[in-house]
């Protein structure tokens, strides 16, 4: 959150269970944004990451010891997040947040996919970390292809970025959604983002983001590679 307090218009307290890589960043980046942090881990050692300036609560212990999150002010906490290495750990303890302290703002961290559906449904917010990854890995290696740029924790809906082919260009943008089944969300042309599609209609260079369910991404270069059916317009329409 560098640079402002997110979806919070002051400062709050948030609970982060985990010190890792993330947690620690995630940690230090919550502190410069002006909310007060505490921070859980069972390996005092793992502290170590965190400034030797740190103005925030160290708590020693398991996150999901009712205890250990007395200690860390739970009772205060506006968020909570959990990023330990462990999926059922993240689980146990963003549960507890929010079915025992009423915590609205929570997510965990978690490695498996399928898992992250399945509490994803529970009203949990989860991060695929293992699914995120490999797609960013993808939209590197193969820029000229489909990646998705983003997908929800189920890994059911996935925003892909799409350079518009030729074949659309001069065609009006809203053809694509139905020929997908998806919504464009922004188109950015010559730099400047364009919300939505309406009657925008596609010219060289386009870049389109395309909100679509992931079963519908496959075919997604098919249909880029087909010629829509509807009749050219011309390069003045929006």
């Amino acid at each position: 959150m560098p640079g402002g307090r997110g979806v919070f218009d002051v400062a709050v307290h948030v609970v982060v269970v985990g010190c890792g890589r993330v947690g620690a960043l995630l940690a230090q980046e919550l502190s410069r944004a002006g909310h007060s942090v505490a921070v859980i881990d069972k390996n005092e050692a793992a502290f170590r990451r965190l400034p030797r300036d740190w103005d925030g609560l160290a708590v020693v212990g398991a996150g999901f010891d009712r205890d250990r999150l007395e200690e860390a002010g739970i009772g205060r906490a506006a968020a909570f997040a959990a990023v330990t290495s462990g999926d059922n750990s993240n689980i146990l303890c963003a549960r507890i947040a929010r079915e025992t302290y009423q915590i609205r703002n929570v997510v965990a961290r978690i490695y498996d996919p399928r898992r992250a559906e399945i509490y994803q449904r529970l009203g949990i917010p989860t991060v695929a970390t293992v699914t995120w990854t490999a797609d960013q890995v993808m939209r590197d290696l193969f820029p000229e292809h489909t990646a998705a740029e983003w997908s929800d924790p189920s890994g059911q809906v996935r925003l892909v970025p799409v350079i518009l082919p030729l074949s659309w260009c001069g065609r009006r943008l809203s053809a694509l959604e139905e020929a997908t089944g998806g919504l464009i969300v922004m188109v950015a042309r010559d730099g400047v983002p364009h919300l939505g599609a309406g009657d925008l209609v596609g010219q060289d260079g386009d870049v389109v983001h395309l909100a679509l369910a992931e079963t519908a991404r496959h075919s997604l270069e098919e249909v880029l590679a087909g010629k829509p059916d509807e009749p050219r317009q011309g390069r003045g329409g929006r």
